[in-house]
């Protein structure tokens, strides 16, 4: 009778590929937990747009508080967040197009998140204020898959 192997823990890459076998560029511990950082936060921005979109469909009989913007942008965005996901996990893995499709995504969604908190009147206070959330959540992401170890490992990769 064998004994069963124990399983590894995921490493904080979410990479759970032995280190030799990840991509070269994605092995040093500071990456690693660079890519961990930026899924997590992706995963907060998912979460808390999807957790916005089912507070909007029990709201939905309150015209003052959800308004066709509100459903048109909470629509987007939770599109958007589960594209960046999948960008992130796949960033993860060594995708250098994933990299650059969640660098992209994230500015442009951080700029679009400035733009809904500075306009006046244009959406209720409660959305500005979530969005206001994940303005900060995409503002980490944008700060980590922009910094310049990550841009050079993507770019040596």
């Amino acid at each position: 009778m064998t004994t069963p192997m124990p399983r590894a823990v995921e490493p904080a890459g979410g990479d759970s590929r032995p280190p030799h076998l990840r991509p070269p560029h994605l092995r040093p511990p500071h990456l690693r937990r660079a890519l961990r950082s930026t899924k997590l936060l992706v995963g907060g921005y998912a979460l808390l747009s999807g957790l916005t979109l089912l507070a909007i469909i029990l709201l939905r009989h309150h015209p003052d508080l959800v308004t066709d913007a509100v459903w048109v942008r909470a629509s987007i965005v939770v599109a958007t967040s589960l594209l960046m996901v999948s960008f992130a996990v796949r960033t993860g893995r060594g995708h250098s197009r994933s990299y650059l499709r969640l660098r992209v995504a994230s500015g442009v969604m951080l700029v679009a998140i400035a733009v809904i908190v500075a306009l006046p009147g244009a959406f209720p206070v409660w959305l500005k204020a979530e969005q206001g959330v994940c303005g900060v959540l995409l503002l980490g992401v944008v700060l980590i898959v922009n910094g310049r170890r990550m841009r050079s490992a993507f770019a040596a990769g």
